[in-house]
């Protein structure tokens, strides 16, 4: 996954009111402030200065070439004094990318001795913002709302995370997922609406036969297979655990193959994730297991049993998280079974095969086990313990009449015991505020057992994805109570009302 060099536009407001000089003066400090951001280290992508936008037509212009510019992903806007919100309409009626307003002012305090009216003109935030502010409202536009001083710490790291959401958002028009096979049949929760995902998110989710894959797969060289067996040999450690290590190699080789035929036809065919269904494999010898854990780990989003929903979130999240420093890992996961012991609640979170090892905390394994769903070759799997911490896990689902994202922030913790005889990787979480709450929420919300997890996303970050492309997000955090969670239900239920 190459992560593309993304701008954003620092865009500052101003009208020609208080003369030429304050203009200079406005000028100055916007660019200062876009240099003092890009020399923080602390946003993931380049801001890119513009010249004050003082006229309707300079505004019209400047966020309609932003539409147009590929590397533009975003616009943040400041208004330094006062900029009057009609000139604002048109432009922000045909700019079709993330915004983000920060409210701030060039100066941190008062200059009490020195402050007089040349000085209260010139520097107007408190004022010009709320008129920005208000015509956002009255278009019924979405924005991001950052406040504060331009040169704190925790308000750079907002508009570094707002960023990620930003990516997240242009991105999602570029996901195309690769369906091998159907909806595993008979399950609701997986479904969707494909035609309205388009319309909402811009993702293409298309079907292959499997077979076609089976094609690439076959088509594969002996030798790239075994270069990659030994790249597989070289990073894992072996478990052979009794089995033959000549036919345990064989296994593994299948894997090798999966992955480097999907991989190529992802490409070839210009997919970013992929769904598999284990009842339809048709000529694979194994269920994609090892071979899947590793596209994800390239940055390929997935989803089981034809789980598209999913492996979309999946790929965006993987797309948000790009470059991050000490990144801890983003996922496809499942709910299994619980522990119930009072106070060592949780959830233990594996699949059948395929959990990301970028989660993984220690060694991380090949093993080879039977799996008596796919009816095929004991398939070959990493196997690992997740890492612990705070983290969020999130659901797409579809209502019928419109999309919802729940959003639940979750506690990463380490099992109480080993368990040998579980051939998976494992996460073990406790749902906020508490087990009994954070499920019975999740039930209330109509939840899926899939989720896109990721300790290094927020639960900020995912809202903020979800208001940009204008669906329903719903949270389930340390504040949650069902009494309150079942009205905020009701209410979003009249909200997006079609």
């Amino acid at each position: 996954m190459k992560q593309k060099a993304y701008q954003f536009w620092f865009c500052t407001g101003s009208q020609d009111l208080y003369g030429e000089e304050c203009l200079a003066n406005v000028a100055e400090h916007s660019r200062i402030i876009t240099d003092a951001l890009n020399a923080s280290g602390r946003l993931p992508y380049e801001v890119v200065w513009k010249p004050t936008l003082i006229t309707n037509e300079l505004i019209r212009k400047t966020f309609n070439e932003a539409n147009m510019d590929e590397n533009c992903a975003g616009v943040i806007t400041w208004m330094h004094t006062f900029s009057p919100a009609k000139s604002w309409i048109l432009g922000l009626q045909e700019y079709r990318k993330p915004l983000l307003h920060l409210h701030t002012q060039f100066n941190q305090e008062i200059p009490y001795d020195t402050i007089d009216m040349d000085f209260m003109n010139e520097n107007q935030s408190a004022h010009g913002d709320r008129e920005y502010g208000h015509i956002f409202s009255r278009l019924g536009m979405e924005r991001k709302v950052v406040v504060g001083f331009w040169d704190e710490e925790s308000v750079q790291k907002k508009i570094g995370s707002w960023m990620r959401t930003a990516v997240g958002v242009i991105e999602s028009s570029h996901v195309r997922v690769m369906r091998i096979a159907d909806n595993m049949r008979n399950v609701a929760v997986t479904e969707g609406d494909k035609v309205e995902a388009q319309i909402k998110f811009g993702w293409e989710v298309d079907a292959y036969p499997v077979n076609e894959i089976v094609e690439a797969v076959n088509a594969v060289s002996q030798a790239d297979i075994n270069a990659l067996v030994e790249e597989y040999y070289s990073r894992y450690e072996i478990l052979l655990e009794g089995r033959d290590e000549k036919e345990f190699r064989e296994h593994v080789a299948v894997q090798a193959g999966i992955e480097i035929g999907f991989e190529r036809f992802l490409r070839e065919k210009n997919y970013q994730a992929i769904v598999t269904h284990f009842g339809d494999l048709g000529g694979l010898r194994q269920l994609p297991g090892l071979a899947v854990q590793r596209l994800m780990e390239k940055g390929y989003g997935f989803g089981g049993e034809g789980d598209w929903k999913t492996a979309a979130m999946v790929r965006i999240m993987k797309i948000m998280t790009q470059g991050m420093k000490d990144a801890k890992g983003t996922s496809f996961m499942e709910d299994y079974t619980y522990n119930l012991v009072p106070g060592k609640e949780g959830i233990l979170q594996a699949h059948m095969l395929e959990v990301c090892p970028s989660i993984a905390e220690g060694p991380i394994s090949i093993k080879e086990q039977p799996l008596s769903m796919g009816d095929r070759e004991d398939p070959a799997r990493l196997v690992f313990t997740a890492k612990t911490g705070p983290a969020v896990a999130v659901s797409l689902i579809d209502l019928g009449d419109r999309f919802r994202l729940i959003i639940n922030d979750v506690d990463c913790k380490k099992v109480e015991k080993p368990m040998p005889k579980l051939p998976v990787a494992t996460a073990f979480w406790t749902p906020q505020p508490d087990l009994k709450t954070g499920a019975e929420a999740w039930i209330l919300a109509g939840g899926a057992h899939h989720t896109a997890f990721s300790f290094d996303l927020t639960a900020e970050q995912m809202g903020d994805w979800a208001d940009a492309m204008g669906i329903e997000a719903v949270y389930i955090d340390k504040d949650t109570t069902i009494r309150q969670f079942k009205n905020e239900l009701r209410w979003n239920a009249l909200a997006y009302r079609k």
